[in-house]
């Protein structure tokens, strides 16, 4: 194995954090005014502000409106050093990790912040038909399968396919699932409306099916509720207590209290399960722990201060981490995969790395809960903030797609990022126009004899 130049002797303790996700990234920014050699390892070359990938794969905003260079984010703070590449395995004991190429990467503290991946529930071949949304990549690929939908019908003759094409799926009723059918509910019913001769788009159907009981179970039955109502006011069809059993590239099949369905569409988005990175299980491995120590989605359970058992020297942040917030009051919960979590964790990691440099003492962690936001469309969206002495305040409809609007707009990386999306979204807003809907490539289109099959 060949080491790094970043090995190089130094006096300075080696900070090595795995993902620039928003984990990461809030951990080496706490990290900037430290006298230490922090190097930030990533498989992208990019920052990518997740909860707006969805606009990106419904042709609302371009790629970069979302996403920032790693390297143009650290290009002011010189104890950072960035590497392109993917980490293969963890030396616990010899406290190093391993790329792709064979480099070594060699750390004093280790923060793992590698982020989660799509999860199938078993069945990775599902994937092929249904791609999830967690990338760049997805996103483009979910792009281009919806506007091709399109294409498809205006060249197809025979009704029945025509309708199948013109149906379009997303499995899985959280914040994403929302977000996505509402929004290919208005692409089809506004934005491409007249620009086919031999098709309506807005005939077009989508279906959000849930296998819970409600949409956003994550939020109080009473928003969950109006979610619902806003969405068949835009023309989705909710179809909750469908459990999704199979998927092809005819469509789906679901158990519905125990009856089976079959549902056939040729485009579908999962947005139902979620794993953490295969990393959790390295570093399980890496640092002895028993399988008890990983939960059935990946995540590794973590200390009170979000450090390993038996390795204070390696903490884990973000979705990764399996992690408790342990409250002044006593009371102990469970941290959500959210967003604000991994960068509070983030923090935390960063600031308990100087107090252990420093011979003192680590905090335990604490998640302050802002809330949650999910917008469902134009002038659309539910709201649970909470508010520090009034509690949770709850609303819905306009007000709440405005606050959810700021919201978002505020925590873009970059001026630049914040001045283009809302450019992008006044735009839309005026027009129902979306501008990123370009897709590259040609795409073969069936012949009569295939048509027939």
């Amino acid at each position: 194995m060949q080491n790094t130049a970043s090995n190089t002797p130094s006096k300075r303790p080696r900070i090595v954090i795995i993902g620039a996700g928003f984990g990461g990234l809030e951990a080496a920014k706490a990290l900037r005014k430290a006298d230490v050699d922090i190097t930030v390892i990533d498989r992208t070359n990019h920052h990518l502000f997740q909860p707006l990938l969805y606009q990106v794969a419904t042709a609302g905003l371009s790629p970069p409106s979302i996403a920032a260079p790693t390297r143009f984010l650290f290009r002011s703070q010189p104890n950072v050093t960035t590497l392109l590449g993917e980490v293969v395995d963890i030396n616990a004991s010899a406290r190093c990790v391993v790329l792709e190429n064979g480099e070594v990467v060699a750390y004093d503290h280790l923060i793992v912040a590698s982020g989660a991946t799509h999860s199938y529930f078993g069945n990775d071949q599902w994937a092929e038909h249904a791609p999830g949304l967690k990338t760049l990549e997805d996103a483009f690929n979910i792009r281009r399968r919806v506007l091709l939908a399109f294409e498809h019908a205006e060249r197809e003759s025979d009704e029945a396919t025509r309708e199948r094409w013109l149906t379009f799926a997303v499995i899985g009723a959280g914040p994403t699932g929302v977000e996505m059918a509402g929004t290919m509910a208005e692409i089809a019913k506004h934005t491409l409306a007249g620009e086919f001769r031999r098709i309506d788009s807005r005939r077009a159907r989508v279906l959000l099916i849930e296998a819970g009981d409600r949409v956003l179970p994550a939020f109080p039955p009473s928003l969950s509720q109006r979610a619902e109502e806003q969405l068949v006011s835009l023309g989705v069809d909710v179809r909750t207590s469908h459990k999704v059993i199979h998927i092809d590239a005819d469509g789906i099949r679901v158990d519905v209290k125990g009856v089976e369905q079959t549902i056939v569409c040729k485009t579908i988005v999962w947005a139902a399960g979620v794993a953490a990175s295969p990393l959790g299980k390295l570093l399980a491995r890496a640092c002895s722990l028993d399988e008890a120590s990983v939960d059935r989605t990946g995540r590794l359970k973590v200390e009170p201060d979000l450090t390993v058992l038996g390795h204070p020297e390696i903490s884990v942040v973000g979705d990764l981490a399996l992690a408790q917030s342990f409250e002044k009051s006593g009371e102990i919960k469970p941290v959500p995969c959210v967003s604000p979590s991994a960068k509070q964790m983030g923090r935390c990691a960063a600031k308990n790395i100087l107090a252990r440099m420093a011979g003192g003492k680590t905090d335990v962690f604490r998640y302050m809960d802002y809330g949650l936001l999910a917008t469902i469309g134009r002038k659309s969206a539910v709201v649970d903030v909470v508010v520090p002495l009034f509690g949770h305040v709850r609303f819905s409809g306009l007000f709440a797609w405005l606050f959810w609007l700021f919201v978002h707009v505020y925590f873009l990386i970059g001026f630049r990022n914040r001045m283009i999306v809302l450019m992008d979204w006044a735009w839309a807003y005026g027009t129902f126009n979306r501008t990123a809907r370009v897709v590259v490539g040609t795409e073969k289109f069936a012949s009569k004899s295939e048509r027939k099959l």
